[in-house]
């Protein structure tokens, strides 16, 4: 019996063959890219998260808006035509989780920063077929009456702290002051105004 035959009428050899191979091959593509400073590091003029936009991210994450919209752009010529600049690696440093998506029912927000103004996205957001009459995504009306906690806020700055954001301890304690008094639809149009924005 040649020696691939008994490789491959072995099941359970076959099985660990292919996983050390496999394993091997991920480690061998995955590994150089945690030592390129162009993944690891911030894009020029990329900083943290306001306090505020965090708050938004929160809310679209909990709404599932990534279910629908991509926040990345392909290198493809007809992708950077209709959203701007392609992604690159070192404007996500920051996203934990990060929001690629892959699945654009509606457009990629990866640009969308500074598009419209923040009037337009708060009406698109409690009634989107009264500006876009061919939209299918549903309204977020609650989002106008729904505080931001900023208690949370506060666990959150220290959470992404703790895994390398660096957050000052002034700026998590101003925290709950510059979220008082403000809605989730403040918050995610926040967000949004701040998507391929350069954030100072």
């Amino acid at each position: 019996m040649a020696f691939h035959e008994k490789i491959e009428t072995r099941n359970w050899l076959m099985i660990v063959l292919v996983t050390i191979v496999v394993s091997i091959g991920g480690i061998v593509e995955i590994v150089p890219l945690f030592f390129q400073r162009t993944t690891t590091q911030p894009a020029p003029g990329v900083e943290p998260y306001g306090v505020l936009e965090l708050a938004g991210r929160d809310v679209y994450i909990r709404e599932g808006c990534y279910n629908c919209h991509s926040q990345m752009i392909r290198s493809l010529r007809s992708e950077t035509l209709r959203y701007g600049p392609y992604s690159v690696a070192g404007e996500f440093v920051y996203d934990h989780p990060f929001q690629w998506g892959s699945k654009r029912t509606g457009p990629d927000l990866a640009r969308v920063g500074g598009r419209y103004s923040d009037e337009w996205h708060r009406q698109h957001l409690i009634a989107p077929r009264e500006l876009v009459v061919q939209s299918n995504m549903p309204a977020y009306p609650w989002l106008e009456k729904a505080p931001v906690d900023p208690a949370k806020m506060v666990r959150h700055l220290h959470a992404l702290k703790a895994i390398g954001v660096p957050y000052t301890d002034e700026q998590i304690e101003a925290a709950p002051e510059l979220v008082e008094g403000k809605t989730e639809l403040d918050a995610l149009v926040a967000y949004l105004q701040g998507l391929g924005v350069t954030r100072h």
